[in-house]
């Protein structure tokens, strides 16, 4: 199968992720090419500031320099680039000037001629046409076991709300927000975990669920799981209250 990725440059995990992503991937399918989707409302500049003043504002001075200390790091360290490591594998690299929901943007990507898509951060909401576009449709990652917990940065939430158990979802994309029928799914035991090692560990499972998927959807040998309403709950971005509640609880970011 023929694999396009939507994706974007993210400096902390994401290049690992790639690299092991690619090392799995079963012998029928490959990713052919990488599409780096970074829609810049403000421009670049600005939005870059933005979001680093919302982040120190929200998650306080020590989460703040700790996360600034890595960007710097990898920043600096072509190992972590996303764009290095495409070189690396040999998988092609298209960035977007526009939307992706662009007819031009589309038009890159139907260039492509893939079977499947797959988002991992993809940032922005995929419409009709992009949804339609591959024959085998869009899988996107969820770091939660959808239903529960839709929405931005389920991995904080679940610590937030002192869970015992979380997981990682691999859906089909249809026009909601999270609300795609579910290929698969793996719980995952929270423990001690920092926040910064539940990244790691539900990306990684992340990782290994689409190399499974890819297999399953070559053999037409899957059941999806329903992705029911009822039983869902929805998350956005945490305000400062709710970061003064994670740390009261002993959680820990890192």
């Amino acid at each position: 199968m023929r694999i396009v990725l939507i994706t974007q440059n993210e400096p902390f995990y994401l290049a690992k992720n790639l690299k092991y992503l690619h090392s799995i991937l079963p012998k029928h399918s490959k990713i052919i090419s990488a599409i780096i989707s970074n829609p810049n409302v403000y421009g670049r500049k600005e939005f870059f500031i933005k979001k680093a003043l919302r982040t120190f504002n929200i998650f306080g001075l020590k989460f703040f320099l700790y996360y600034s200390f890595l960007f710097i790091r990898n920043k600096l360290n072509k190992k972590y680039d996303v764009i290095e490591t495409l070189k690396e594998l040999k998988i092609k690299q298209i960035s977007l000037k526009n939307s992706i929901n662009n007819k031009i943007s589309l038009d890159i990507i139907r260039a492509e001629k893939p079977d499947i898509i797959i988002s991992i951060l993809g940032n922005e909401i995929f419409k009709k046409d992009l949804i339609e576009l591959a024959p085998k449709g869009i899988l996107n990652l969820h770091s939660s076991l959808l239903p529960k917990y839709r929405g931005l940065m389920p991995t904080f939430w679940v610590l937030r709300n002192n869970e015992k158990y979380t997981g990682v979802s691999l859906f089909f994309v249809n026009k909601g927000i999270d609300t795609g029928p579910i290929l698969l799914q793996k719980k995952v035991f929270i423990g001690k975990k920092t926040h910064r090692q539940l990244i790691m560990d539900t990306k990684k499972i992340g990782m290994e669920l689409i190399a499974q998927s890819v297999s399953l959807i070559q053999n037409n040998n899957f059941k999806l799981i329903e992705n029911e309403d009822e039983d869902m709950s929805y998350y956005s971005i945490p305000t400062k209250m709710d970061t003064k509640e994670f740390l009261s609880l002993g959680k820990k970011f890192f």
